[in-house]
């Protein structure tokens, strides 16, 4: 069984994207290129904007990150989807560290808003994820907003992020 911490280093984060944390068939990350953040710097149970729980996540900024090669050449930026998918990847792995079994998989979102762009001269993006709700029943189910910031700045908004627990 995985012991509850309070942070993750990169290498940490590994070990959950190759399954080896909360056990096989348990929610588990994407592997690099896919793993959209680099460490976890605080996760906890309570707390947050909802008061229900809070994790918060970082991702070092590189020029040759495999995206901006091929969107858009010569204007590079990073794809709106993958902020997106790390706020879900973030809502699946607080489930799993909370103890619930299944894979994760991202359901929807209610509404989400850019404004801004990651390029590669930004240095720094940051994650909040805020859970509203999680439903523990024979479906496990995270409900969450969240945030991204470039170099400090919020430039993405989702709200009502949902990500359930699938057992076989």
């Amino acid at each position: 069984m995985h012991k509850q911490k309070s942070s993750y280093s990169h290498e940490e984060v590994l070990h959950c994207s190759r399954g080896e944390m909360f056990g096989a068939g348990n929610a588990q990350l994407p592997l690099p290129p896919m793993l959209m953040f680099d460490r976890i710097t605080d996760i906890s149970e309570t707390g947050g904007k909802n008061g229900k729980g809070y994790i918060r996540a970082d991702f070092k900024v590189h020029d040759d990150l495999w995206f901006f090669q091929c969107h858009f050449q010569g204007d590079p930026v990073m794809p709106g989807c993958l902020g997106l998918d790390a706020m879900w990847q973030l809502t699946g792995f607080y489930l799993g560290w909370l103890g619930e079994c299944g894979k994760g998989r991202a359901l929807s979102t209610g509404e989400v808003k850019f404004t801004g762009m990651v390029t590669p001269k930004i240095k720094l993006v940051e994650y909040g994820i805020d859970l509203s709700r999680v439903i523990r029943s024979r479906l496990v189910l995270g409900i969450a907003d969240g945030w991204m910031k470039a170099d400090g700045e919020i430039i993405y908004i989702a709200k009502d992020l949902r990500v359930a627990l699938f057992q076989k």
